[in-house]
């Protein structure tokens, strides 16, 4: 297939890029600047652009099979209401322009990315595909993120919309925020812990991809996480497993409002959400259990 992907110099994209062309996909990579993330592959053509604007980036959606569509502004850290705003169009406008770009009357097949905050702070709730939608602030910013992406259905084109769980993965992401701080040893659960924990291994995230990319029968929201989520004190327990270091310094709730304001309530939140979808598709994980993963992500490369 020929594949672009969106944001892909970032944690994510660039791994996706690596992991399809593996594949023997034909991929083009958009994004800001290639940086440090650059690719050397014969099968790979970079194009700098910046997807919140319209440009001649739209051209390279033409005669494609597939776009991964990944661009978007971390939301870790602090938010002021001009953060916020960048978050949400940096997801919004790139979305909408690339739906504007598609051809009409293709075959194309559009896999957006979304996230669990889709559903909010539900609780011990186990949350599928079906469940509705929270009322926060990314709650309403991912209804409104898919709304922009399944629009390209008027155009012909097949769906997926991927409500990612936190990606756990060697070199960023979650991980390089919270291995630090274990091996300072000061790592622990955040708040009492006891908050459910969707998340999946960056292999799986991309396998889950290439797996959509081959089943036309998969439309529509796609819980993009472990069959096995956990809650955030198993989660600190065995990343401090791994590193042989203890586990039991929290970060009390009142700290993490005070410190990160709005923001906290994501980390503080609990979703349970299940790929109810993959699971019914037959896909397989590689890394279902949390121990397995992080264990995976901690351990040095092998030569």
């Amino acid at each position: 297939m020929k594949i672009v992907v969106t944001g892909a110099t970032g944690f994510i994209g660039t791994h996706l890029c690596r992991f399809l062309l593996a594949c023997n996909h034909e991929v083009i990579g958009l994004g800001r600047s290639a940086g440090k993330n650059r690719i050397d592959h014969d099968g790979f053509l970079f194009v700098e652009a910046d997807p919140t604007r319209p440009g001649e980036w739209q051209k390279s959606l033409a005669g494609i099979d597939a776009v991964v569509n990944l661009a978007g502004r971390s939301i870790f850290g602090r938010w002021t209401e001009a953060i916020k705003s960048d978050i949400r169009e940096s997801r919004i406008l790139t979305t909408r322009n690339t739906v504007k770009g598609l051809p009409t009357g293709g075959k194309t097949t559009l896999i957006s990315a979304s996230g669990v905050g889709f559903y909010g702070n539900r609780g011990e709730e186990v949350l599928t595909e079906d469940s509705p939608a929270g009322r926060d602030f990314l709650a309403g910013l991912s209804v409104d993120w898919e709304r922009e992406a399944l629009a390209a259905s008027k155009k012909g084109a097949r769906v997926v919309v991927m409500r990612l769980g936190v990606v756990l993965g060697k070199g960023g992401g979650a991980m390089a925020q919270m291995i630090p701080t274990f091996k300072r040893f000061v790592g622990g659960p955040i708040g009492d812990g006891r908050q459910w924990f969707p998340w999946i291994h960056l292999h799986d995230l991309s396998a889950a991809v290439q797996f959509m990319l081959e089943n036309p029968g998969i439309r529509g929201p796609v819980n993009l996480c472990s069959p096995n989520p956990v809650r955030n004190r198993d989660l600190a327990a065995a990343i401090g497993k791994a590193l042989n270091r203890p586990a039991v310094v929290p970060a009390p709730a009142f700290m993490i409002r005070m410190l990160l304001g709005e923001f906290s309530e994501v980390l503080l939140g609990s979703q349970r959400a299940v790929p109810r979808k993959l699971l019914q598709q037959g896909f397989s994980y590689k890394y279902p259990d949390v121990a397995g993963a992080v264990q995976a992500v901690v351990q040095p490369e092998t030569a």
